[in-house]
């Protein structure tokens, strides 16, 4: 599957901060349960223009964060309806810009609005490319019964099932202990 390379970069932080609820990470613990945990996030993933540093930030990040993950598991019609939403509440107007080591890509807030409203922003304009291209499909839930993680399906054929090589792993150790136990 082929988007462009910031509709596949917002589409993959959605994953990343997701990932962060307890539902999702590995440790079970919510990892943006602290500032620190939101900065850990933000060095790996690089949000240009205004960051806070700050609780107000955090909270608004956290109820980003739940915005997303219920986007991530709508159908296409629904996920249009809360897309226009974001996009709606944050009175975006897309421009193209090129900054940093990137070549042209949208943005559609300023530099200097908060963190959380970009990230919802940056995340709706993903969302619409994988909307227009009827890729919903490639946004899923992780098939390990124990995990709620999301997963950016980016294969060709569009089988990926679990979020990490992880839970792969552990769903293929059960599956063999199974087969054993079967005597198969």
């Amino acid at each position: 599957m082929r988007f462009a390379p910031d509709t596949v970069e917002a589409l993959e932080f959605v994953v990343a901060l997701a990932n962060t609820d307890a539902s999702a990470s590995r440790g079970g613990d919510d990892e943006l349960a602290d500032v620190e945990g939101l900065e850990a996030l933000l060095d790996r993933y690089t949000y240009t223009g205004r960051v806070d540093h700050d609780e107000t930030e955090l909270r608004e990040v956290q109820e980003a964060r739940a915005q997303l993950r219920h986007a991530w598991t709508l159908d296409r019609d629904d996920a249009v309806e809360v897309v226009n939403k974001m996009l709606r509440d944050a009175k975006a107007l897309p421009y193209l810009v090129r900054h940093d080591k990137q070549d042209w890509h949208i943005h559609a807030t300023e530099p200097d609005a908060p963190l959380a409203e970009r990230i919802r922003v940056e995340a709706a304009l993903a969302l619409i490319d994988v909307i227009r291209t009827d890729e919903m499909g490639r946004l899923r839930i992780c098939a390990a019964d124990d995990c709620e993680g999301l997963l950016l399906d980016l294969s060709r054929n569009g089988l990926k099932r679990f979020c990490s090589v992880r839970c792969g792993n552990r769903m293929n150790m059960i599956a063999f202990r199974e087969r054993q136990a079967d005597g198969g």
